[in-house]
């Protein structure tokens, strides 16, 4: 069974692999597996700013803080897709590191849609990870030249649904689609980005969005 999560990555402050992951019941996760022993970590997210909080025991002495932070960092940025199972050789006995639980995605959602593809596509940079900075941009472009937007704002309509249409609409052009995702799924598409980096996906959107609205 494939989860959804992030390619892993080795860390240095312990031998050990880390990868993020979407949670069935809502937000990101991040664990953590010894490669030195039979050990694993499970952390939620914060949705806001990333902070990780232990799910279940965590072992501090197998699992510092420092290895969590610096976890967090080589995640910071890569993309979700459907994986599979990593196994991991301890002391040349092989063991399944994923424990498929309750809290583990079987549904891909929108991470296999056409628009998530064709962001991940548009946006990944040569370290394997979302330019924010370049995906803002661009999308604050569109918004620039779009009537649909200045009407919006000119009507003072709320930022939330003048984003969801932003998105809704970019996504469709990148994924070269006349179709468009629904609000709903639009807000899933968004909420998916914005556990790949908790600060905010699309920050600099939503700021420029908030300067145009303050200006009515």
């Amino acid at each position: 069974m494939n989860i959804i999560r992030t390619a892993a990555v080795e860390l240095s402050a312990i031998p050990a692999i880390a990868y993020k992951l979407k949670l069935a019941s809502g937000g990101a996760g991040l664990k953590i597996l010894r490669l030195d022993a039979d050990a694993t970590a499970m952390f939620t997210l914060d949705k806001r700013g990333g902070a990780p909080a232990p799910f279940g025991k965590v072992d501090d002495a197998l699992f510092p803080s420092d290895a969590v932070d610096e976890a967090l960092d080589l995640t910071e940025g890569l993309p979700y897709s459907s994986r599979g199972k990593i196994k991991v050789s301890v002391y040349e006995q092989v063991r399944e590191a994923e424990d498929v639980t309750e809290t583990e995605v079987d549904a891909i959602d929108l991470v296999d849609s056409d628009e998530y593809a064709a962001i991940v596509s548009r946006y990944t940079d040569e370290k394997g990870k979302i330019n924010y900075r370049l995906m803002n941009k661009d999308f604050i472009q569109f918004a620039a030249k779009s009537k649909t937007v200045a009407d919006a704002v000119a009507e003072n309509a709320l930022e939330d649904d003048i984003l969801v249409y932003i998105v809704k609409n970019r996504a469709a052009y990148l994924a070269d689609k006349k179709d468009t995702l629904t609000d709903d799924q639009t807000r899933a598409l968004i909420e998916t980005l914005d556990e790949i980096d908790p600060r905010g996906a699309f920050k600099e959107l939503k700021a420029h969005l908030r300067r145009l609205l303050a200006r009515k």
